[in-house]
């Protein structure tokens, strides 16, 4: 069977598919390879903030750029496939936000490939410097180590009398551990017990609020990872089910019922995302291309959240969110 490759026509947001060969065929039209480290219907959202950045740069869909996407349903343990069927397509540039970005560069050191978001590039050694990239990889940062010390300072603040945390871990992910490392700092500093609860599929949640209750956690923090952003709406609703106080990496999982996050804006970062490929589309390599950090990171609170759980949320902390969902 031949494969297939996936473009967004234009004007609607349709999914279509075109033959490789047809492809081929507009061979001097560049193609982006997009790797997604999870579904896109999750994260469709971003992928129109990185399509509207193209579009204001003049790119048009289907007559100066092609996009593609994966075909059929994307889950962790096919990146590895996915990134090297982009290979063999010869795409010019991959875009693969978090997770993707180490099966990218697992599958080429040769295509220039942009991350939109990673919890740390540089501790992960996937770039030499933020300043000098060094490789074929290049983008954008999240700090996700040193915000996680932060999260759990804003979690005391929100709960003071908490002595034990939960931390929302998985063995599947390689951004884990500094940012494991940074909690377990700030913890110490503030007295603060932490249980790690690991989760490596779907049916673990359950289990790690289960486990979060036994050992008697008085909140928890979930840590950035991309198959947490999978599952965020199972993730809130077992947190709230448990009247846990949460606090999370990204403000979608507080639109979707969360109590709280601090981070950068995902949206922002995708968008930001785009300026990295036209620059490598007109000739820089990705090597040269510092490698951006946020800067801003927006807390955001859910008081709808907070009452389902009797929570009430200090002053002090309200008056210094960016948003607040009443």
């Amino acid at each position: 069977m031949r494969a297939k490759i996936l473009v967004y026509a234009l004007p609607v947001l349709i999914l279509t598919t075109i033959h490789i060969a047809q492809a081929q065929q507009a061979k001097k039209v560049p193609r982006i390879g997009i790797l997604p480290p999870g579904p896109i219907t999750e994260r469709m959202h971003l992928w129109e903030a990185f399509r509207q950045s193209l579009r204001e740069m003049g790119y048009v869909e289907g007559q100066n750029i092609f996009l593609v996407f994966p075909s059929g349903e994307v889950k962790p343990e096919r990146l590895p496939h996915l990134a090297a069927e982009l290979v063999r397509l010869k795409v010019d540039v991959i875009v693969a936000p978090s997770a993707a970005v180490g099966a990218a560069m697992n599958a080429t050191r040769t295509i220039p490939i942009v991350t939109p978001i990673n919890s740390d590039l540089v501790r992960t050694g996937l770039v030499a410097s933020l300043a000098r990239p060094g490789g074929n990889v290049t983008g954008l940062t999240a700090l996700a180590s040193d915000l996680s010390g932060k999260r759990l300072e804003l979690l005391k603040e929100v709960v003071p009398e908490v002595s034990r945390i939960a931390v929302l871990s998985t063995p599947r992910s390689g951004n884990v551990r500094p940012q494991i490392r940074e909690t377990e700092i700030t913890a110490r500093a503030f007295g603060v017990q932490l249980e790690r609860l690991e989760v490596s599929g779907p049916d673990d949640f359950e289990m790690a609020f289960q486990a979060a209750r036994k050992k008697r956690a008085g909140a928890l923090i979930a840590l950035d990872v991309a198959f947490f952003f999978t599952h965020r709406a199972q993730m809130v609703k077992l947190a709230v089910e448990s009247r846990l106080p949460a606090i999370y990496a990204f403000k979608e999982f507080v639109d979707d019922g969360g109590l709280m996050s601090y981070a950068a804006n995902l949206v922002d970062l995708y968008w930001r995302a785009a300026v990295y490929v036209d620059k490598i589309l007109k000739g820089r390599k990705p090597a040269d291309l510092p490698v951006e950090q946020p800067t801003k990171f927006e807390l955001v609170i859910n008081l709808k959240a907070a009452k389902q759980i009797g929570l009430t949320i200090p002053p002090n902390v309200l008056a210094r969110a960016d948003k607040v969902i009443r």
